[in-house]
């Protein structure tokens, strides 16, 4: 009777707070897509495919968000991202187009503009001690700066620029035929992108990264209480700075696969990109005021945002800003249920 006791407490622990935040992502995400098959089924939207091509859109997407998670863990924010995707998009774009430069020396010099960027700004946050959302919203305008500064027109790389990196964009993983659909005279088998199992092992890695490791682990504790965290004597300074350092190394390397999908370079590229993580991220069960979270929750987000625009894609009729105004109001129901959250946690330790 005891044993049963004790499992039946342990079992409520395990649904309570953060996994029922994750609970709900999950659940929401399979009802919803549920809801766009029985909806839209003679649209298609049941193929295997659709879903598939909601990952192969949303590869960079994936990758960024798994970065602005770690950020969001130690209570900290990242509104760069998206200059800095349209900043490395155009110097991909740019450098094979008009400067002829080799593909793989490009992303290798995209990665290092990674490194250097949240170098920078994690300094700044963690060691200047300067708002997080000061920071990245300068590093923001530097960014769009800086794109334009590269070129000002859109740039597009095409077979004939760079037959390495258009090979890499039109590279296909074919699935079994029996997860297709049938067409007009046989079975159409379905695929993926390389960009997709890049996506993926970044999910795997931040994952381990963050249940596995002492630097994990660090990041929890920061987030949760930074004073805490100071007298146990962790090193806050140097958490904070290798965490917005892993975010924009994330965001380089989503920025790369976002261009993969893209093929182009654009001033104008990912506008509110950030916007997107944040809500990828806080959809998830990230809570903005740090200590809570993880990437599978994110990558659920991330789902949910792009069934919203594939189910609004696939209607036709209404505009693309009902995508937005829908993620607006998910977002908001997340933030309240997160509030309620802590509020009874609060009441339960006093």
């Amino acid at each position: 009777m005891a044993n049963n006791r004790q499992t039946a407490v342990r079992s409520k622990k395990r649904v309570s707070g953060n996994n029922l935040l994750l609970l709900i992502t999950i659940v929401l995400f399979i009802v919803m897509y549920a809801a766009g098959c029985i909806v839209y089924s003679a649209k298609g939207f049941t193929h295997f495919q659709t879903f598939l091509n909601i990952l192969i859109t949303n590869a960079g997407l994936i990758c960024v968000a798994c970065g602005m998670t770690c950020v969001m863990l130690t209570g900290g924010i990242d509104i760069s991202v998206g200059s800095l995707i349209a900043m490395d998009c155009m110097i991909l774009a740019d450098g094979m187009t008009n400067k002829h430069w080799g593909a793989i020396q490009l992303v290798i010099f995209v990665m290092i503009v990674g490194v250097v960027w949240g170098s920078a700004q994690g300094f700044l946050v963690a060691y200047m001690n300067i708002q997080p959302f000061i920071v990245t919203m300068a590093g923001m305008f530097f960014g769009r700066g800086m794109t334009a500064v590269i070129n000002t027109e859109q740039v597009s790389i095409t077979q004939d620029v760079n037959k390495l990196f258009y090979g890499w964009a039109n590279a296909k993983i074919k699935l079994p035929e029996f997860l297709g659909y049938m067409g007009k005279k046989h079975r159409i088998a379905p695929f993926i992108r390389p960009s997709v199992i890049l996506a993926l092992l970044v999910v795997v890695l931040i994952f381990f990264i963050l249940r596995y490791t002492k630097f994990g682990r660090v990041l929890y504790a920061v987030g949760g209480n930074e004073t805490s965290a100071a007298m146990m004597g962790l090193n806050v300074r140097k958490t904070k700075l290798c965490a917005y350092i892993l975010s924009s190394v994330l965001c380089s390397f989503g920025g790369i696969l976002y261009c993969l999908n893209t093929m182009t370079g654009s001033v104008q590229q990912a506008k509110g990109f950030e916007m997107d993580a944040i809500a990828a991220a806080v959809i998830g069960g990230t809570l903005l005021t740090g200590g809570v979270g993880n990437v599978i929750g994110t990558l659920f987000g991330v789902l949910i945002t792009g069934t919203i625009n594939s189910l609004v894609m696939t209607n036709g009729k209404l505009l693309s800003s009902w995508a937005n105004i829908m993620t607006a109001a998910l977002l908001c129901i997340f933030i309240l249920l997160q509030a309620i959250f802590a509020y009874i946690k609060k009441r339960r330790e006093s």
